[in-house]
């Protein structure tokens, strides 16, 4: 569930580093050249960029604006070629008796059926349709945090590298003990860093 969703989920990132003076122009900028590209008429097999929340076809940011206040709003949409592991064994035994045959032989080299196996993945992939990914995050520019809407590990760690390659800031996820030391007054987070954990049995 995204963050147009009436119930949704998400993560707390801390965003580590200084915004830069002029930061609108330079978000305008890096956005532009991390904008989501289409991969349906290529034979690509992997495209990811940023898309308007509304809309995962809005890439140009045409018809909705992400800065809202002080915030920026984006979805991050992936999308990729898959190939199933069970048609790829299928099709790449079926090619490898196909030869055997044709050849007259009782077993192929191991360079031959790696050879075999790529090639049928590649025809594979360009038979297939890019299956899209949307993940909704909200950028708190007053105090430098990002809410992003997805629980999978994998979508956080493609967000943490993506993130970095766009803007130069690294994010940190705030697990609760970070997000207390963040929010707490100076003798609390004293308090916070004599906490020890409990062994519940």
């Amino acid at each position: 569930m995204g963050l147009l969703s009436r119930t949704t989920t998400f993560v707390r990132y801390a965003v580590e580093g200084e915004l830069p003076g002029n930061f609108w122009d330079f978000a305008a900028e890096r956005i532009a050249q991390f904008s989501f590209r289409d991969i349906d008429d290529t034979f690509d097999e992997y495209s990811i960029g940023w898309v308007a929340v509304d809309n995962m076809f809005d890439s140009s940011f045409a018809h909705a604006s992400y800065a809202a206040g002080d915030y920026i709003v984006l979805s991050m949409r992936i999308d990729e070629r898959k190939v199933s592991n069970a048609l790829l064994q299928k099709f790449s035994r079926k090619e490898e008796e196909r030869i055997k045959k044709e050849k007259q032989i009782p077993r192929l080299s191991r360079t031959h059926r790696v050879q075999i196996k790529e090639d049928i993945r590649l025809q594979l992939v360009k038979k297939s349709l890019p299956l899209p990914s949307v993940y909704d995050l909200c950028w708190n520019l007053a105090d430098n945090t990002v809410l992003f809407f997805s629980t999978s590990a994998k979508a956080q760690s493609v967000l943490e590298d993506f993130f970095k390659e766009c803007f130069g800031l690294t994010i940190i996820l705030q697990v609760p003990y970070l997000t207390a030391a963040r929010l707490l007054d100076a003798a609390e987070q004293e308090r916070l860093q004599d906490l020890q954990p409990e062994i519940l049995v």
